[in-house]
């Protein structure tokens, strides 16, 4: 297979995944970097060894050897990068959220259908082998009629005053967080699971922490630093730590979704449980390996990650034999193999999330903001 040439505008957390990932699908080869700044940008490029680093993403795009360009950049930056993204011709991998909100996701929806390049979102979580086979157990009608759904995405790494990120700024993550940032993750699995889609909901947001302690220095995400309480500035916090959704499906099935950032013990806690008429379904991210079937009139069931088990259409999203586990990593490699095997012409389409994928998670968001703010059921305007 023909290389394809990828550059990627973001090293923090998520960008060097993105880089790893790729570099595991073998005909895919990352050769620029962009940054904020000359200095960072050829720092990260050495670190990741990456060829070519640009102090100015503008620089990335005009590379007429860039075929595809992964946006990693923080959430504030998605609109305007994306857009310029598609504007020069190149496919586009975006982080979510897709945009700050549902008029700017709408645009970049139509211009990706103008433009026609290649557009996909990381919703990274559905491309694990046992959310594929729960996928197409719904679809098979192995679970029956979806009766409710439950689910939550919990964290601790927000439970201290004194943590602090980024995203706890609304200028830079938008007017929501927990719900924007892991809940948009939530609602997609449930979604891609089911087969159904959210149309009315009503929510309930709470700020648990209403003043936080800032270091006045910046802080890398994860890092783990401690700080003196004169390195620290109170800051009003005024987006969500926790929230409580409860969902009707476009089916009549009705659902509760959680996401608290401040859940002690919690690091990654994706969960979800599909109540069907014959079986139930349940997945838990911190246990990727296991699919849980839960059955009335038999044995409930723990069924492992082995492709040797697996419906025909999960069996190639699991690439190493039962007992050897599969996890985060393996769901990114899996989403950007489709990807770019897609644009490679080896792939059909239809088996990544896109921007439309990208646009009804906002859609949703902009929805959960309203029903907090009136106290009542509102529809999804899509």
């Amino acid at each position: 297979m023909k290389t394809i040439k990828a550059g990627v505008i973001g090293t923090g957390f998520i960008g060097p995944a993105h880089v790893e990932a790729l570099r595991r699908l073998g005909f895919v080869e990352v050769i620029a970097v962009a940054e904020r700044g000359a200095e960072l940008a050829q720092a990260k490029a050495d670190e990741l060894s990456i060829p070519k680093a640009y102090g100015d993403y503008h620089e990335l795009l005009a590379d007429p050897d860039v075929q595809v360009v992964h946006n990693c950049t923080p959430n504030h930056l998605h609109f305007q990068v994306n857009k310029d993204i598609m504007a020069a011709g190149k496919h586009v991998v975006s982080e979510k959220p897709l945009a700050m909100d549902s008029a700017e996701s709408r645009e970049l929806v139509k211009l990706a259908k103008e433009s026609g390049v290649v557009n996909a979102i990381n919703f990274n979580y559905r491309y694990n082998p046992l959310v594929q086979q729960a996928r197409l157990m719904c679809a098979g009608d192995q679970v029956g009629r979806v009766l409710a759904v439950q689910g939550n995405y919990l964290q601790d790494w927000l439970l201290e005053e004194t943590d602090w990120n980024w995203r706890l700024v609304p200028e830079m993550s938008g007017k929501s967080r927990a719900v924007a940032d892991i809940g948009s993750h939530l609602c997609d699995i449930v979604q891609f699971v089911t087969g159904l889609k959210i149309v009315r909901l009503m929510a309930d947001l709470q700020t648990l922490h209403p003043t936080r302690k800032k270091p006045k220095q910046e802080v890398a995400t994860y890092s783990g630093q401690e700080l003196k309480p004169e390195d620290l500035e109170d800051v009003p916090i005024n987006t969500e730590d926790y929230g409580s959704i409860l969902v009707e499906f476009d089916s009549g099935a009705h659902g509760v979704l959680t996401v608290n950032q401040c859940a002690a013990g919690r690091k990654n806690r994706l969960f979800y449980e599909i109540d069907g008429a014959k079986c139930a379904l349940a997945w838990d991210q911190e246990r990727p390996n296991e699919l849980w079937i839960g059955r009335r009139g038999e044995p409930n069931q723990i069924m492992p990650k082995d492709a040797s088990l697996m419906l025909p259409g999960a069996q190639e999203y699991a690439h190493y034999p039962g007992g050897h586990g599969e996890a985060w990593p393996d769901a990114g490699k899996n989403l950007f193999r489709n990807v770019y095997g897609f644009i490679a012409g080896q792939r059909a389409g239809g088996d990544f999330a896109t921007f439309i994928d990208g646009h009804n998670e906002i859609a949703i968001c902009d929805a959960v903001l309203a029903s907090n703010e009136q106290k009542q059921w509102v529809d999804v305007a899509y």
